[in-house]
């Protein structure tokens, strides 16, 4: 690790008891050297009050040997700092490397990720000059707990976790979000016609909690027709807020429809951290050949500066970049014969950005702000625990006969307190009784055991019945217990019942 202070020769624009704020940076693999350089020497020119900390992670750490990609003494310095500006890394090929970016993410307890997508034109071609759309994705769990486990021959699961903290600290975090930034509406984009345990329950909290934001307009969109809309007609969004994988996805999809992702940073947050990125990866094919454009890293170091009550620098830089971007000084990826009047390298854009410090672009809008700290704390909401009732169990097979019907016959004899067998699925789609032939069923096959009058059961006669069925060649490969929660059932119908 090594540290720096950004230089005073270039503060006087600084007010005067501003304190210096210790941070992070990782220069990261690929392009990440170059355009972090870039992107400090602005912020150092602009008269950023910053004590940089360097830190080693990603592609050399992983191929010490280190899997997670980064070491020891990183995490010391993170857990010091508590705001870190990351470069992009490069995760080695192959198994056994865990994703630096979502580790950092769960462990800090970043749960927010911030991603603005705006328009430029016509000085960056698009084909929607009044995009200017916020997404607020949640950042720790959903598919991206990443818990996976292959089950049988012919079946792989991937567990979807989401919680209620994690999805009300989201869309509490998204209607501050959009008070704070006098943003007008929010849409939540689900696929809860589908999940509708998982994504039922944060479009729920999402009507809930808007209850308490009359003055922001609120709309909810099925996440397949959102992400068309968005990248049809992503002026009709303001604020976007959403699952993990789904904001994952829209995000990519709303940087490319605004002219390009290298123009796109990320802010990751939480209550204590927070790490800022652009979305891009590391590029390692024009690594080195001071190709990079800086955009993407240095718009997310101006939502750090703001982070951390810089924001009237963060304003004066935003103008500059605007004002290089407006007279046609572009790098490689949005050179365009038609808007462009020079093309330049990684150090030669970041040049042109200082250059036109103090300056304020003439066509764009220019950015405003102030020396404020934008930090939002969320507070939980406090709930009673929900009465919580057994009243049946999915017990999970490996059958390869497929002959559902003799497996009904051999299982419907066996009862377990209350609980009898009740429904048989493959791949959630009922298959017993009454199933239709025409099914393709594989190796894997889910079969309910409940009380059909939702009379509990106790968690003993879930274990006698296991054991039961493994005397008879029935082994469990999972089983999930089926709850109801002050009465109602907390899961789903299998398809077609």
């Amino acid at each position: 690790m090594s540290q720096a202070t950004l230089s005073s020769n270039a503060r006087p624009s600084m007010p005067a008891g501003t304190q210096v704020v210790p941070i992070t940076v990782t220069h990261g693999d690929g392009i990440g050297p170059e355009i972090m350089t870039a992107t400090l020497k602005i912020l150092q020119a602009a008269g950023a009050r910053l004590q940089i900390e360097s830190i080693d992670v990603g592609e050399k750490v992983y191929l010490s040997g280190n899997t997670s990609g980064i070491p020891p003494e990183a995490w010391e310095s993170l857990q010091k700092n508590k705001i870190l500006l990351k470069a992009p890394i490069t995760t080695p090929q192959g198994a056994g490397y865990k994703s630096l970016n979502v580790t950092l993410r769960k462990v800090l307890g970043l749960y927010a990720n911030v991603r603005p997508c705006v328009t430029y034109p016509p000085f960056v071609p698009t084909a929607h000059p009044a995009m200017d759309v916020v997404i607020i994705r949640e950042n720790e769990e959903d598919l991206y707990a990443g818990i996976e486990h292959r089950q049988t021959d012919e079946v792989i699961q991937c567990l979807k976790l989401v919680s209620r903290p994690g999805s009300e600290k989201i869309i509490r975090y998204a209607f501050e979000f959009a008070r704070l930034h006098g943003r007008k509406k929010i849409t939540c984009m689900t696929k809860d016609n589908i999940m509708k345990q998982t994504d039922g329950m944060f479009h729920k909290l999402f009507r809930e909690i808007g209850q308490e934001y009359p003055d922001i307009q609120q709309e909810h969109m099925i996440i397949d027709i959102g992400a068309a809309r968005l990248a049809a007609q992503p002026e009709l969004f303001d604020v976007i807020v959403t699952l993990n994988l789904y904001g994952d996805i829209i995000s990519d999809i709303a940087a490319e429809v605004s002219g390009s992702v290298g123009l796109a940073g990320s802010a990751n947050i939480g209550e204590d951290f927070a790490l800022f990125e652009a979305i891009h990866g590391s590029a390692p094919d024009i690594a080195g050949q001071d190709k990079a454009n800086p955009s993407g890293l240095l718009l997310a170091a101006l939502q750090m500066l703001t982070h951390i009550g810089q924001g009237d620098v963060a304003t004066k830089i935003q103008n500059a970049w605007l004002r290089t971007i407006e007279e046609g000084i572009h790098t490689t990826d949005i050179f365009n014969e038609n808007c462009s009047t020079q093309k330049v390298g990684t150090q030669a854009f970041a040049d042109a950005v200082i250059a036109r410090l103090g300056q304020s672009p003439k066509f764009l809008k220019p950015a405003v702000g102030g020396q404020k700290n934008e930090r939002i704390s969320i507070k939980l909401k406090e709930r009673p625990l929900a009465k919580k009732e057994l009243v049946g169990v999915d017990i999970f097979l490996q059958f390869n006969e497929k002959d559902v019907e003799k497996m009904a016959n051999d299982l419907k004899h066996y009862k377990a307190g209350n609980m009898e067998l009740t429904m048989i699925t493959n791949r959630g789609v009922k298959v017993w009784p009454n199933g239709n032939p025409a099914t393709f069923c594989t190796d894997h096959w889910r079969c309910r055991f409940k009380s059909p009058d939702l009379i509990p059961s106790e968690f003993q006669d879930v274990l006698n019945l296991m054991f039961k069925l493994s005397l008879v060649g029935y082994h469990a490969i999972k089983m999930e217990i089926l709850y109801t929660f002050d009465g109602e059932p907390g899961f789903t119908l299998g398809q077609g019942q």
